[in-house]
């Protein structure tokens, strides 16, 4: 009986244990064309490896390509969750190594003008999947519009992706400050694409953190350096990720570096509830 009663009692206590639930993260560039999108899926692709679960929302208006880069053609989108009231476990595709995402689909506008209806409609079907995941990436379009801007900004953190061109370095620096000026309080990580050397994306973060402290006041984290590989075109016109395309190629081994490190820095990071994610979303869309 004592053994019944234990048992009885750990099966309780399972189910009052507080869920886990995904870390929102938004990745954002100031321009196109610096490789995001590959970014984020390769990256999520490694954390799988990690043992980690993790779904990529596709938010790029009208250049959604997640689906194109992983090769594959989606059944259905995020706007099909809206015009035939889908579940989004019915709009979720798996790809390659078990690596979950969601299409953006056309008229995705639809999606960052929703009335109060739609947003407690998406709000509801975000809270069912946000303990299936430990990470949930917004893949979100160029620059920062009015329209999609709260996704970011109710995001647990953020990624900006830059390259070391001068204009994508500015572009950079402009996003950091329009998302600050919204959102003090989000952290804010910084990933160098296509440096010619190590060196030089070091350079580039130190310059970034050095005006963004002396400006905004604001601490944004290194995350790290990608190189200019060409294995990276040859997998984008293959329609693999670089980290499938070619595991050893110079580009893998560096973000598969990245993602240990980030999972040794964020370790003890408690995540939050999906309601911090919720409410912030809600009170961003309220007030643009």
């Amino acid at each position: 009986m004592y053994h019944d009663q234990a048992a009885n009692l750990r099966q309780t206590m399972q189910r009052l244990k507080i869920k886990k639930h995904a870390k929102t993260i938004a990745v954002v560039s100031g321009k196109g064309g610096v490789g995001k999108s590959n970014f984020t899926i390769n990256f999520a692709l490694k954390l799988i490896e990690q043992n980690k679960k993790v779904l990529i929302i596709d938010l790029d208006i009208g250049m959604g390509n997640v689906d194109i880069l992983l090769g594959l053609q989606a059944k259905q989108s995020i706007v099909e969750m809206y015009e035939n009231h889908l579940s989004i476990r019915d709009i979720i595709e798996i790809g390659p190594n078990d690596i979950a995402y969601i299409s953006a689909g056309s008229g995705l506008s639809t999606v960052f003008n929703m009335d109060e209806a739609k947003l407690n409609y998406f709000l509801d079907q975000f809270n069912e999947i946000t303990s299936d995941y430990d990470y949930i990436f917004f893949d979100m379009g160029a620059g920062a519009s009015n329209d999609s801007l709260a996704y970011i900004l109710a995001a647990d953190e953020c990624i900006l992706v830059t390259t070391p061109e001068p204009t994508s370095m500015m572009d950079g620096y402009a996003m950091i400050k329009h998302i600050h000026y919204k959102n003090e309080q989000l952290p804010f990580y910084l990933l160098i694409n296509r440096a010619q050397s190590v060196n030089e994306g070091k350079q580039i973060i130190k310059k970034l953190q050095r005006v963004t402290q002396h400006f905004l006041g604001k601490e944004i984290t290194p995350l790290g350096v990608l190189p200019d590989d060409k294995k990276v075109s040859k997998a984008v016109v293959s329609q693999v990720p670089f980290v499938l395309y070619d595991s050893s190629a110079h580009v893998s081994r560096a973000i598969e570096q990245i993602v240990k490190q980030y999972l040794t820095d964020t370790i003890n990071v408690d995540q939050k509830a999906p309601s911090s994610f919720i409410s912030k979303l809600k009170k961003f869309i309220k007030e643009r």
